[in-house]
């Protein structure tokens, strides 16, 4: 049986208003065997094309290979544009070492929502996959329920998207004496998910049957199933 583990801690950033969620980069990101073509950090993946799609949206001229640089880059993207990475999983068990999220057993959950609660200027949730089993939106969900919280229903199209509800509690401390003295807030927030198209081979399928992808296809031979990210992705990237 192999232990899973989540090589990266949450990237974000005080001023972090948008958040990716998903769940574990393939295992080798954990083993320290990167191909030639990967990142080491979050979505590193070249096969997972998550920094394809940015590079392109943005043209961003982005490195992929192994370097520190091709690191940074990604770092100041994020920054620049307000956007961290909290991927929902901790570890989980697989008796086959690959990168499918059926394959995860003994899940460890990370707490997403005390993340929540720790940078209060975060709004928008983006998922890197739907409500299928062991996806982000699938975890995300279970993981509400503990906090007695539940998503509801904004837009059923694709990319879904729902809200939340939660309360900001947190303190203050300071006074005209500068001395330490703490008073309790408790504001209501509103928080949206979106479930965009995951970036894996298998949800070609799902996107290929896709009215909109159909008209698109129809109008351009070339379209193909990268484009249809692009074009879902750039609204939120």
């Amino acid at each position: 049986m192999f232990l899973h583990k989540h090589p990266y801690p949450p990237f974000i950033q005080e001023d972090t208003t948008k958040l990716i969620v998903g769940t574990l980069p393939p295992p080798r990101f954990s083993t320290g065997e990167l191909l030639e073509k990967d990142v080491d950090f979050c979505y590193g993946s070249y096969y997972n094309s998550l920094w394809l799609k940015i590079d392109k949206i943005h043209n961003l001229n982005l490195r992929f290979d192994n370097s520190e640089e091709a690191v940074q880059q990604r770092k100041e993207f994020l920054i620049k544009h307000k956007i961290g990475v909290c991927d929902i999983v901790e570890s989980a068990e697989r008796e086959k070492i690959d990168a499918s999220d059926l394959g995860m057993k003994n899940i460890k959950l990370r707490d997403v929502v005390g993340y929540l609660k720790q940078y209060p200027n975060i709004n928008t949730l983006l998922f890197t996959g739907g409500n299928s089993k062991n996806g982000p939106e699938y975890f995300f969900r279970k993981h509400l329920k503990a906090y007695g919280l539940k998503l509801e229903v904004v837009s059923s199209e694709v990319p879904r998207i729902h809200r939340f509800v939660m309360s900001n509690e947190y303190e203050t401390s300071h006074n005209a004496m500068s001395q330490s003295q703490s008073s309790f807030r408790n504001d209501k927030r509103i928080i949206k998910t979106v479930s965009l198209t995951s970036g894996s081979g298998a949800a070609n399928i799902s996107i290929s049957r896709l009215p909109l992808y159909k008209q698109m296809k129809a109008k351009d031979a070339n379209f193909n199933t990268f484009d249809f990210r692009v074009m879902q992705y750039q609204e939120f990237f």
